[in-house]
């Protein structure tokens, strides 16, 4: 649930008038109930963000820039821009069914992490790798990451190095494949709604991205795509992959999808915005779409064998 008394107890502090609140798609749908319990007790008009929101690096500036406060759910922070109150989202599920799960496929020194959702739940993971005779290892995180042992989609600077597996407690493929490429270490999916283990395998990515790399082989005139979202934006980035591309132009975009790529006359992109969007979108693009790292790959800046996901970095 929400910490409504929070909430209520920031806007009278900062004597806000107008409120907005920002919702990823699986939260979206308490907002109307949430926007009016707001306005009967605080007289603050709300407005909530209809537009999509994919993580704590996708700000509704324009509603930002409307609202003297903006409460973003689901995310823990990344902005310094004190206007925004990051509003954390927990899932209660109990973890040990997934955890129990993945100790036979775990070596001895462990390596753990998890998403903010599920960080609350890091010393009930551990007490159960103490209790199973392993040694887990939680590391801190660069600047953006808030907790020691949270990973991010683009950013996993929390896995520890040093250790024979890694175990992700959390849903989806993205970061565990991330972190497999990443450390080249086996890493265990453990998933806490399903109770499932499993061993991760980036094989079939791999080659997915290898097919586009070498569709890109050819390329003369490249798109270099600056993501415009407050949290994505590496424009010192993009000019570096310009240089070294040569025959290129910058394309600044906030929501970047294949119809928006249609009309540039362009053999191949890269994109500096989420490093997911040229992975979980890649068939769909009318060109190849690489990622930084695969773009130097492409250039023989880097060897075929470093393939990663490319990776915002804080400091």
């Amino acid at each position: 649930m929400f910490d409504v008394r929070k909430i209520l107890e920031t806007i009278k502090a900062r004597n806000a008038k107008t409120v907005g609140l920002q919702f990823p798609e699986g939260l979206k749908r308490q907002g109307p109930d949430l926007a009016k319990e707001v306005e009967e007790k605080t007289g603050a008009l709300v407005i909530i963000s209809g537009d999509p929101c994919y993580g704590a690096c996708d700000i509704d500036d324009a509603l930002l820039d409307m609202v003297d406060v903006l409460f973003h759910f689901g995310h823990s922070r990344i902005s310094d821009d004190e206007r925004i109150v990051f509003m954390e989202y927990y899932h209660d599920v109990d973890v040990e069914r997934a955890v129990l799960n993945a100790l036979p496929m775990l070596g001895q020194k462990v390596g753990v992490v998890t998403t903010v959702q599920h960080i609350h739940k890091l010393d009930d993971i551990v007490k159960i790798l103490n209790g199973a005779a392993k040694e887990p290892v939680i590391s801190k995180g660069d600047s953006r990451i808030t907790y020691p042992g949270q990973v991010l989609g683009c950013n996993f600077s929390a896995v520890p190095g040093g250790v024979d597996s890694i175990l992700f407690v959390g849903t989806g493929n993205f970061h565990p494949m991330g972190m497999r490429l990443a450390h080249k270490v086996p890493v265990v999916a453990a998933d806490p709604f399903t109770g499932e283990a499993r061993l991760v395998d980036v094989d079939k990515i791999m080659k997915q991205r290898y097919a586009v790399m070498a569709k890109a082989m050819g390329a003369k005139k490249w798109g270099i795509i600056i993501g415009m979202k407050s949290g994505q934006q590496r424009p010192d980035l993009a000019k570096k992959l310009k240089n070294i591309a040569g025959d290129a132009v910058l394309i600044s975009i906030k929501e970047i999808t294949p119809d928006r790529l249609l009309n540039f006359k362009v053999d191949a992109y890269v994109s500096t915005a989420c490093p997911r969007i040229a992975i979980d979108e890649a068939g769909r693009f009318p060109a190849p779409v690489l990622t930084p790292v695969e773009f130097e790959m492409v250039k023989g800046l880097r060897d075929w064998e470093s393939l990663a996901f490319d990776e915002i970095k804080g400091d």
